[in-house]
């Protein structure tokens, strides 16, 4: 069965997007960056909420540019080949190799994991990875802790009152102290 991963940058208090909306501290240096574009290449769909599909909307096109790095324009083209399924209720179409959910979150991650397949089925954005938890459909979290304190903001961690066991399955130290964690939830 396919696994439901989260991961996302976090700051080191707790959240991915600071209170004033912004996260330009998450920007990763080569090493970071090469790291999530294979930790993408694992991904068979990607789930995304409203918010995250209108930012990543970017990489659509991006690997038009011909400015950008190798590694840039790689990111971008996996990520435009990368098939995703938007959750919203104001949008009324997608772009690219993205759909509009038909069904609730739950009904979408059975269907998907009923589905031949490979690669892992991706939940970005920290509300739908909150509606997510709380129906206990995550398999693993995986954090890029980055070394500063934003002091509030939107938080990684869904914020319900259950308490969720995690197995350490990863860990890594990156050159510009970024730090990845990768933990399973124990059932």
């Amino acid at each position: 069965m396919r696994r439901v991963t989260y991961s996302m940058s976090v700051s080191l208090d707790g959240y991915i997007v600071g209170p004033d909306g912004c996260f330009d501290w998450t920007v990763p240096d080569e090493e970071v960056f090469r790291f999530a574009t294979d930790e993408v290449r694992e991904v068979g769909v990607h789930l995304l909420g409203r918010r995250l599909y209108e930012t990543m909307l970017y990489w659509e096109t991006a690997d038009q540019n011909p400015s950008l790095d190798f590694s840039t324009r790689e990111f971008a083209a996996i990520w435009k080949s990368l098939p995703k399924v938007v959750f919203s209720t104001t949008l009324a179409a997608v772009q690219g190799n993205a759909r509009l959910a038909s069904g609730g979150l739950a009904e979408e991650i059975e269907r998907l994991r009923a589905e031949p397949g490979e690669g892992d089925i991706a939940i970005g954005g920290a509300t739908l990875a909150a509606e997510a938890a709380a129906l206990g459909l995550i398999d693993e979290y995986r954090a890029r802790v980055h070394p500063v304190l934003i002091g509030g903001g939107i938080p990684f961690f869904p914020q319900h009152e259950r308490r969720v066991d995690l197995e350490l399955l990863e860990n890594r130290t990156f050159s510009s102290r970024v730090v990845y964690l990768r933990y399973r939830v124990t059932r």
